[in-house]
């Protein structure tokens, strides 16, 4: 019951985004109304025809009813077709206003919530569940409204012609109203169930799309097309346990009418042998009773189309209703200069016990680069993120020019600062609109002088040279030329604040050497915050911070550092001894 009482609240909570297609709605349901009303009517015209031009043997009589029936034929076959274009715009009009707000709140959730959530899980919700809610209000709720006015009206009416009769039609709605709530609760929990597992399946068909080179490198095509057998088969298993379940429902819901049909054939013939009713009677009662056949049988599969709705409206629900911690501020900065200020900072995961960051106190002045060091795992990279606000600090305070930048309007703030990774992320769209991204505006001249920074003069080199598509996840470029691609477009973006995350990890000696000569230039008047592992990257920096235990140990000149702290020499690579001793 809880489980229904959820569901329906959910649905129910979507209601807002029919509004603009009230009137849609309700023509459909207008017109499904007529249609009803014509199959309703059409018996009783037989049961006219029967008992009166057919038994007084009146051709023009016959003949005028005939036409009658036959115009309410084509009216129900218009309506029906009528009804269908004026509904699909409403159902797709619904589907997309949600399919877009909901992926604007995915885009307004942070990486923590991002970092909890399988992306086929999400890319579930966000194509099969809005699907499965449109087939829903297109064609489930209709009818499933319909049906029960159907049912009604027809019982009313052969309780009307003849009560003994229709009384055995009323009992026999009983064990199906049973055997409905019998069943609802088991077919919205497989429902649930196999959503979810879709969501499993797709999970993995994209980590293996996306893990492709991996995947084949290590020779685990084997391996990974047995976890998604396993996950596929887990699928099967329950869909065919829902099937069972709907076969046994929808059987049930075959021979209760059916029975009951047997019952009045028998009584109804006995009843017309004695004269208790007539012949035209008789006919339009069986004729309205067999008219119940199939929104009876209907209900199993729109039962099972209702719940499975729920079931989506619940998941999408879960995405709605997750909270976005990181809230736009409203301040703006007059005149960015770049000063940022880490004070008493403290960080920690979501689902972790301990802080990953603590008591980290740190001023980067305006134009002055600081090289952030330390182990793997230290938590160097979490420390740049606060500043963009990828996370939020859970104690202590980042600020830039003295505005906390939780304060700051997350779009002037992501303007002010701008971030390459380590791992970059690129897109499905041309070489130039991932350049861009964060600055569409840039001129031709600009774009050039962004990739000459980076070393990322390969794009000309492509097939159609800046507007050749890269490919998804820019799998087509080695790990370099991605990694120089995502340091030209947090150049070209022109930040008073530019993160590098170990930006320049995948490069070699050569090109490295360039691209820091370049970056020289660029960071100057520009404040840097850069994670180094190499020498030559930690000889860009004005002071180096040395992130040990989650908290910065060390802060000084790198020269200072190499003197006196010896932790901060083990940190370095003999690479960097080489390049700085004298």
């Amino acid at each position: 019951m809880m489980a229904r009482q959820r569901s329906s609240a959910s649905m129910w909570r979507l209601r807002g985004y029919l509004r603009p297609y009230l009137g849609r709605f309700g023509v459909m349901f207008v017109m499904a109304s007529i249609g009803i009303g014509a199959t309703i009517v059409i018996p009783l015209v037989t049961k006219a025809v029967i008992d009166g031009p057919i038994a007084e043997s009146d051709a023009r009589g016959l003949l005028a009813f005939g036409l009658f029936a036959t115009g309410l034929g084509v009216i129900e076959a218009l309506l029906m077709f009528l009804r269908r274009w004026v509904v699909s715009k409403a159902t797709n009009g619904v589907e997309t206003a949600i399919r877009l707000d909901l992926y604007d709140k995915l885009q307004r959730l942070s990486m923590s919530f991002h970092s909890q959530w399988q992306g086929g899980q999400l890319l579930s919700r966000i194509m099969n569940d809005l699907a499965t809610i449109r087939r829903f209000l297109g064609f489930g709720l209709l009818f499933i409204i319909m049906n029960v006015l159907q049912i009604v009206v027809v019982t009313i009416l052969l309780l009307s012609m003849y009560w003994p009769l229709g009384l055995v039609v009323a009992v026999s709605a009983v064990p199906i109203s049973w055997m409905c709530l019998r069943n609802e609760r088991e077919y919205t929990r497989l429902s649930r169930k196999i959503q979810d597992e879709v969501g499993d399946v797709a999970s993995t068909v994209e980590e293996g799309a996306y893990g492709l080179r991996v995947i084949k490198s290590f020779g685990r095509a084997a391996h990974m097309f047995d976890t998604f057998d396993a996950r596929s088969r887990q699928l099967y298993d329950t869909s065919m346990e829902r099937v069972r379940l709907s076969a046994r429902f929808w059987t049930f819901l075959e021979v209760i009418p059916t029975a009951a049909l047997i019952v009045v054939l028998g009584f109804g013939a006995a009843a017309a042998a004695q004269g208790q009713l007539t012949l035209g009677t008789l006919v339009a009662f069986i004729t309205l009773m067999l008219s119940l056949v199939w929104p009876v049988a209907a209900l199993g599969f729109l039962l099972a189309m209702t719940q499975e709705a729920f079931t989506a409206a619940d998941r999408i629900m879960e995405i709605f209703d997750a909270e976005v911690d990181i809230v736009d501020g409203t301040q703006t900065l007059a005149d960015p200069q770049g000063r940022v200020r880490f004070d008493d900072v403290a960080f920690r995961f979501p689902d972790s016990a301990v802080d990953t960051l603590r008591h980290v106190n740190l001023q980067i002045e305006p134009g002055e680069t600081i090289a952030i060091v330390g182990a793997t795992g230290s938590g160097k990279t979490v420390l740049t993120q606060l500043v963009p606000r990828l996370y939020d600090v859970t104690a202590g305070s980042v600020s830039i020019d003295g505005v906390d930048v939780r304060d700051l309007s997350l779009r002037q703030l992501r303007t002010v600062v701008a971030t390459a990774f380590e791992d970059p992320t690129l897109f499905s769209m041309s070489a130039r609109e991932n350049l861009t991204l964060g600055r569409p505006d840039a001129s031709d001249a600009e774009i050039a002088e962004a990739v000459e920074v980076a070393q990322a003069q390969f794009v000309y080199d492509l097939p159609w040279g800046l507007d050749t598509r890269i490919g998804e996840q820019g799998m087509s470029l080695s790990g370099g030329q991605r990694q120089r691609l995502a340091l030209a477009r947090a150049v070209l973006s022109r930040p008073r604040v530019l993160v590098l995350d170990d930006t320049l990890s995948a490069l070699d000696i050569h090109t490295e050497a360039l691209v820091e000569e370049a970056l020289q230039r660029v960071l100057v008047g520009v404040t840097g915050i850069v994670v180094a592992h190499r020498a030559s990257t930690v000889l860009l920096a004005d002071r180096v911070a040395v992130l040990s235990g989650g908290t910065l140990r060390h802060v000084g000149t790198h020269a200072e550092l190499l003197a006196t702290v010896p932790e901060y020499r083990e940190l370095l690579s003999a690479e960097l001894e080489e390049v700085t001793s004298p």
